[in-house]
């Protein structure tokens, strides 16, 4: 005998399914820390002093 299903129950499940999906994925895109960005940043403009640092005159 099939198994009793509520379709309102199943639809929400599967639209927490997708939602859920598309937050893992939208996470490992984007999902960087504040603290992180800043050091990022940080870095890079260092790298780009020190570069700049070693042009000669012209």
């Amino acid at each position: 005998m099939a198994e009793i299903v509520n379709l309102r129950t199943a639809k929400k499940q599967a639209a927490r399914k997708a939602a859920r999906a598309k937050a893992d994925e939208n996470a490992a895109k984007f999902g960087q820390t504040k603290a992180t960005r800043d050091q990022q940043k940080a870095q890079a403009e260092k790298a780009a002093r020190d570069h700049a640092a070693h042009k000669r005159d012209p």
